[in-house]
């Protein structure tokens, strides 16, 4: 019997443009404004803190609405392939437990590209037991965000891109 059961929360969009420019878009990521463009709504500030954006080993301090209550978020890169994948976790272990990777995948395709935003999740027995509501909130709070990241990013590099 497993302490803790994974979710796995994805979302993926066609966008009119090749993979390249998507992941150029995610490499710019590099300031508040930046942060801001993508999600104008949510997202409040970033900052690489060490290293290069998206390069193994970097890490990114950002803050953002989720289910309307401001998170503060470091994470650190743990995989990238140039117009393809990108992988990073939080940097603190305990979290790792709890959230042990988040994914952006580029995948070409005859119109140009699918981009799929995943989250990794693990929610323990005794939470989904006493706090199921809260854990279904969000839920559907973290997959909402996901779908307003897919169109800003959609509606951000078409517009660069055509």
């Amino acid at each position: 019997m497993k302490l803790l059961e994974e979710i796995v929360i994805e979302d993926s969009i066609e966008i009119e443009a090749e993979p390249e420019a998507v992941f150029k878009f995610l490499l710019n990521l590099k300031d508040d404004a930046s942060y801001r463009a993508w999600h104008p709504d949510d997202h409040i500030s970033f900052c690489w803190v060490k290293g290069k954006p998206w390069e193994v080993g970097s890490i990114v301090h950002a803050k953002e609405y989720i289910h309307g209550v401001v998170h503060t978020l470091k994470f650190v890169v743990t995989k990238m392939i140039p117009n393809r994948l990108i992988e990073y976790t939080p940097t603190f272990w305990l979290f790792r437990v709890f959230i042990p990777k988040n994914s952006f995948i580029i995948e070409k395709t005859s119109s140009g590209c699918n981009f799929k935003a995943i989250g990794c999740y693990r929610v323990g027995r005794i939470g989904k037991l006493f706090a199921k509501k809260r854990i279904t909130e969000g839920i559907n709070s973290i997959k909402k965000h996901l779908r307003e990241e897919g169109d800003y990013l959609k509606k951000c590099v078409e517009k660069n891109d055509l």
